[in-house]
Parts: structure tokens; sequence; C-alpha cells
């Protein structure tokens, strides 16, 4: 019921001018923030005061910032079924293009290494249609419905989907030059690896640093930002490559490092748009 919900929605959301999505947008964000539960907000707003410096009102109104903007995520999302090849440049904007012309010209496959900030699920559109040979890596959805709707809506663009459980599949599309897009800005629990976040210690997920070592690929760093018109300017940045040292995890680690210190800059500059409500810092060293 809620996939064809869903689908409903998104036939009337495609028909509204951009002006109203917006709107309409705001105000499910702003309906939607008194639900967010208060430990989880006190969290987030303790997180930001570690992290950036701000005292406990200017945190409060960035940890709203973050959430609210869901609203705004949404609507996009349901508009999906609008964007082409043809009009996707009026609504993303492609800077450092040439970092992923230059990946892909090595034909081993790419890793996208990116976080949850901004609209990530139209980043994976905008790469698609300008032509990329993008492979999104999500998570599967508890509800297998919101699953299917949203693994349909990701089809819609071109792009490729492989479950973050299923490697074997990861490889096999890397392999046929695929970029495969990877996020690492979340609690990887006891898998991950730990690293420096915001000066303080945090797992993340090793798996682009592995992926990339094991073939040889570039990691290209990559993150979308929301303007204020509307429309939306993906950041590319130059390529890393994993050092293919005897000492594996080293090099492991100190590529994830590297990449989470990209993540933490970006955020720092636009911290309004990172998911704050994320326990980050969840998974602690062992004493």
């Amino acid at each position: 019921m809620s996939y064809y919900v869903a689908k409903f929605l998104s036939r009337i959301v495609c028909l509204l001018p951009g002006v109203i999505r917006g709107k309409l947008g705001d105000w499910l964000g702003e309906v939607c923030w008194p639900l967010v539960p208060g430990r989880r907000k006190e969290m987030a707003v303790k997180n930001v005061m570690l992290s950036l410096g701000l005292d406990r009102p200017a945190a409060l109104k960035l940890v709203k910032q973050s959430a609210t903007r869901f609203g705004r995520m949404l609507m996009e999302v349901l508009y999906f079924p609008r964007l082409n090849k043809d009009n996707i440049h009026k609504y993303v904007t492609i800077e450092g293009r040439e970092y992923l012309d230059e990946a892909l010209s090595y034909g081993r496959g790419v890793i996208l290494s990116g976080g949850h900030s901004g609209n990530w699920e139209i980043l994976g559109q905008a790469l698609a249609l300008n032509g990329y040979p993008f492979v999104g890596i999500p998570q599967k959805q508890t509800n297998a419905a919101m699953d299917r709707f949203i693994n349909e809506y990701r089809k819609l663009s071109g792009m490729r989907l492989a479950y973050k459980t299923d490697v074997r599949e990861m490889i096999r599309l890397m392999d046929k030059g695929g970029m495969l897009g990877l996020m690492l800005d979340q609690d990887a629990k006891e898998k991950g690896v730990f690293v420096k976040f915001f000066g303080r210690p945090a797992t993340a997920a090793a798996g682009s640093a592995v992926l990339a070592r094991m073939r040889n690929a570039p990691i290209v760093p990559i993150f979308i930002t929301a303007n204020g018109d509307g429309t939306h300017t993906v950041l590319v940045h130059p390529l890393i490559w994993v050092d293919k040292t005897e000492d594996r995890d080293e090099a492991i680690s100190i590529t994830t490092q590297k990449l989470t210190d990209i993540i933490e800059d970006h955020i720092r500059q636009f911290p309004h748009e990172w998911f704050w409500l994320h326990d980050r810092w969840k998974t602690t060293p062992v004493r």
C-alpha cells in the first residue's frame, strides 16, 4: 500500500512548479520536526557543540536545519520521473568533472567516496544522467515496499544498484568500469576502522579503501550542496590512491583517515546539510 501511496504523491509533485515544491518541502520539514525524539535531538546538539564549538541555541538551530531540509529532499526525490539527460543541467551543476574523467581513463573502475550531506540521492541521478556509469550502493530498507519504491526511482536515471552486502557484485561492476558510490560518514561499529572525526575517535567503513586497493583503482571524493535558488552543485575532488605497501591494514587506515578528513572539511563548509541526527560517535575504542 505504501508503495502506491508514494507513487501517487509523486505524480502530484511532478505537476507542481519548483517554487511550490520547495515551500511544500519546507512545510513538511517543519511539521515533522516535533516528531523527532528528544533524546536524539539532544545527542545531535551535543555533537554539534563539541564538533563546531557553537553554543547551545546555535547548535539547536543548526540541528533543526539539518533535519527539516529532508522535507525538500523528499520533494526532489518524488520529482525524479521528470528528470532526464536534457534537463538535468538546469537542476545540477558538476564542478571538477575532469577528475571523474581522469578516474575513468584508467579503466579499473572508480570508487566515489561521499557522505550524507546535501541531497545525495539527486547526486546519483545527476551523475547517471550525465553519462557516468554510476553504481549506487544502498542499504536494504526494512520496509520492502519503500525499498522497492526508492530503488525504482534511483534506476530511472539509468544508474545501477548493488546492495552493500553484495561485495561480489560490487567487484564485478567495478571490473566493468563502474563508479561505485560509497558512504563512510556513519558509525561502522566494530567492523570499521577507527579514525579521528572532528577531533574525536569514531569508526568509519573501510570498504572504499579496501576495494580501491584490491583493484588498484582511484578514489574520488564527491559531495553535493544545495544552492539558494533550488539548484544543486556537485563538488568533485582530486583522485586519491591507496598505497600498495606491505602493511595492508596501515594503508587502508591511512586512506580512510584521509577520506574522513575531506568529509570533515566539507561539513565545516556546509554544516547545516549534514545528517547530525545520526549517532556518529556511538562506537568508542575499547580501553
